[in-house]
């Protein structure tokens, strides 16, 4: 299996956090859909994915997707069909929506492609905390745009939350997890506000103009989430993700997993495995030269091949955010047993002070120590708050 994503950069504001490459210049729209199925041509499946693989997720994320019109929508999957002979039935179709884009008249737009799955930035139902971070939206917007995808027969809905905003409180965040739930949506992303050097909202902390909420508040919030999605049956996969029985994000799971994708557009990225050689490369985040390059029938792209090391480090970043951890049977297959050594030798700390677990693997022979050996080792609640720090302390840096 593999992935493809599809970076659309327009915006029509930007949100003060924001650090992902985007513009709110929304001339180049036709001119950037053309390089985009452009850009697919030059992409054959063999060659971006390596191995025997097909596209089974597809994901279009920015910027904010919902600036393209339904006729731009339509030329990409045209130009993903044509190019990849995807067989859109049966797979996870993710777009990301902006709330008051989703009116009814898009949605009728949507109703007309082979979208499944919607994605929105709710961020909070805080009008006040809105127009601080700059959102165009109002926190009304959100139950309308829900209620008008469920309409048209959308299933699966995911919002993104943010918590931990200079002076919020308890109560307040609480709130907003509250307002979320009242929605019904499959599935939840919850991100502590993040303070992204370049961006906006860094300014004005470096100005002093805010100030960061305070750590243990900011810890309290994070549990607190944790525990009312956990008790409204909602499964914590991955450190910031939560979902119904059966609506995980299939597209974001298999980043985790190392699955391959193909990433089209300015500034994405792509993931390629073969038997011969594993590739991670990257197109130029600039619109106006990613356009004229693919003009050319060049792709404006550049990559690296991954040796042992980094791919080593890039398993410890992925595999540890999810509940399932690293499969350490599988990292003996692909790494060696040395890597795996070196890795349980570095978490028995952890694993003394309740931040790991290791979780016997049962369908193997022998030994409890054996089948502790190659079994799970992820992170417990209490490790995943600090779960930035104990993957650094696994990194290996020389």
């Amino acid at each position: 299996m593999a992935g493809l994503y599809i970076h659309i950069p327009f915006c029509e504001s930007r949100c003060i956090y924001c650090g992902f490459y985007s513009t709110t210049s929304l001339q180049k729209r036709d001119a950037y859909v053309d390089a985009l199925c452009k850009e697919m041509e030059l992409r054959p499946l063999a060659e971006a994915l390596g191995d025997n693989h097909s596209i089974e997720t597809i994901y279009l994320g920015g910027g904010t997707p919902s600036q393209l019109t339904g006729a731009q929508l339509q030329r990409i999957f045209q130009a993903i069909a044509k190019s990849y002979a995807t067989d859109f039935e049966n797979m996870e179709i993710t777009m990301e929506c902006n709330p008051d884009d989703v009116t009814s008249s898009f949605c009728n737009v949507i109703r007309q492609l082979p979208i499944n799955r919607i994605s929105m930035g709710a961020q909070t139902f805080s009008d006040e905390r809105l127009r601080f971070l700059h959102r165009r939206h109002q926190a009304y917007e959100v139950r309308q745009a829900v209620e008008n995808l469920r309409s048209i027969g959308i299933h699966n809905i995911s919002i993104d939350l943010m918590f931990g905003f200079p002076n919020e409180t308890l109560k307040e965040w609480e709130k907003d997890i509250y307002d979320a739930l009242d929605l019904g949506v499959e599935h939840l992303s919850a991100y502590s506000l993040m303070y992204e050097e370049g961006t906006a909202l860094y300014r004005l902390l470096e100005q002093g103009k805010i100030h960061e909420i305070d750590e243990e508040v900011s810890l309290q919030m994070y549990e607190t989430l944790c525990e009312m999605l956990k008790k409204e049956g909602y499964e914590h996969y991955e450190i910031s993700n939560f979902a119904r029985p059966g609506y995980r994000s299939e597209h974001n799971s298999n980043y985790w997993k190392e699955v391959p994708y193909i990433g089209l557009g300015a500034a994405a990225h792509s993931y390629k495995r073969s038997s011969q050689e594993i590739v991670r490369s990257w197109n130029i985040d600039d619109i106006q030269t990613y356009i004229r390059t693919i003009q050319t029938g060049k792709l404006p792209s550049e990559g690296e091949t991954l040796d042992l090391k980094t791919r080593y480090n890039d398993l410890i970043t992925t595999a540890l955010r999810t509940c399932e951890g690293i499969d350490l049977n599988q990292m003996v297959k692909e790494f060696g047993s040395s890597y795996a050594d070196r890795l349980l030798k570095d978490a028995k700390d952890k694993i003394e002070r309740g931040l790991m677990r290791l979780t016997p693997n049962e369908s193997i022979p022998g030994n409890i120590e054996e089948k502790k050996r190659l079994g799970h080792l992820s992170l417990t609640s209490k490790g995943i708050y600090i779960s930035d720090d104990i993957m650094g302390d696994f990194m290996i840096v020389d």
